[in-house]
């Protein structure tokens, strides 16, 4: 045998008794879960509730590092950057998937860019107003902002974040043209949605239900196929009459590259801290559940992401978005 080939056949069987090697000693450092929106929103949240429970499983601290702008883009970007190791991952919503179909220069290819971990949750937005805003009920509200839509403001957390989203589509079921106003997340949005400076915004269940049970703002329908348990309520956007089927889902995202052994590693992690009794009450406290384990592994999350990408790129061609700089 040639020295060329020992040489080669020696990085082969240097790879495959490395792999094991680095599942095994992974994490050396604390692991940085990029959140693509501000401090305090959905996003944010659920990743702070994960990290503290899977550096329980992993051994090392999970710190959230906040990147917001761009509606979800810039943190994509930062993650998508990163080391390949596994100690840089990034929480992401369906705006990741629907970026392509609406901003021209990602600065990455969603579809190659990351290696996805595992899902997290599932659940609806809620739309919801100021309290001042004069409908009551589900009934008199989409007539109204139909009506006055050139005279509202409506929220959102940057082109392309669900909220974002969720406006596109109301907009174009109403066919009505709102005053949309851009944050950095929906936590800054929902502060201005109490104080009464915003009038209306479209917000996960997750940020939306403690201001809505604290009597906060008023809420008027869910984007799911049926009521929330603990919004009993608040109807479904077809019992209000309006045609909009939303539902919102997590998931955690490597860089490509990020080996298998430690990718798996994660997945582990994330499927233990979405079985503890914590994160399950929370999750049922914000109107959202996990996944079946079925959809629990990577490939699953592989497969909706993949098709997600295609929906939106669908979806807002047909409602006459196009992609912006």
């Amino acid at each position: 045998m040639s020295m060329t080939k020992r040489a080669a056949l020696a990085a082969l069987l240097s790879l495959g008794l490395a792999a094991p090697a680095l599942a095994q000693s992974f994490p050396t450092k604390p692991i940085t879960v990029i959140v693509s929106f501000a401090a305090g929103g959905p996003s944010d949240v659920i990743a702070r509730l994960l990290g503290e429970q899977m550096s329980k499983t992993l051994g090392q601290s999970v710190v959230v590092e906040n990147v917001a702008g761009a509606g979800g883009t810039a943190g994509a970007k930062r993650a998508a950057a990163a080391e390949p190791d596994g100690h840089t991952i990034l929480i992401h919503h369906l705006a990741l998937a629907a970026a392509p179909a609406l901003y021209n220069n990602l600065g990455y290819d969603t579809k190659t860019a990351f290696a996805p971990i595992g899902l997290v949750n599932t659940g609806p937005m809620v739309i919801a107003s100021k309290l001042a805003l004069p409908p009551t009920d589900a009934k008199s509200f989409f007539p109204y902002i139909k009506e006055n839509a050139e005279k509202l403001t409506v929220a959102h957390a940057g082109v392309g974040s669900n909220s974002h989203l969720c406006a596109v589509l109301m907009s174009q079921q109403l066919g009505a043209k709102f005053n949309q106003v851009a944050y950095r997340g929906t936590g800054p949005a929902m502060n201005d949605l109490v104080g009464g400076q915003i009038d209306i915004l479209c917000d996960q269940s997750t940020s939306a239900i403690p201001q809505i049970t604290g009597k906060s703002i008023r809420a008027y329908a869910v984007t799911s196929a049926q009521r929330l348990s603990v919004l009993p309520d608040v109807p479904t956007m077809a019992e209000a009459g309006a045609k909009l089927d939303m539902t919102i889902w997590h998931g955690l995202y490597a860089p490509k590259g990020t080996p298998a052994p430690v990718l798996d590693k994660l997945n582990a992690a994330l499927r233990t801290a979405l079985k503890s009794p914590a994160v399950i009450e929370k999750f049922q406290a914000f109107g959202t559940s996990t996944f079946p384990e079925s959809e629990m592994t990577r490939e699953a999350h592989a497969k909706l992401f993949e098709a997600e990408v295609d929906k939106w790129a669908t979806s807002l061609a047909a409602a006459g978005v196009k992609p912006q700089g």
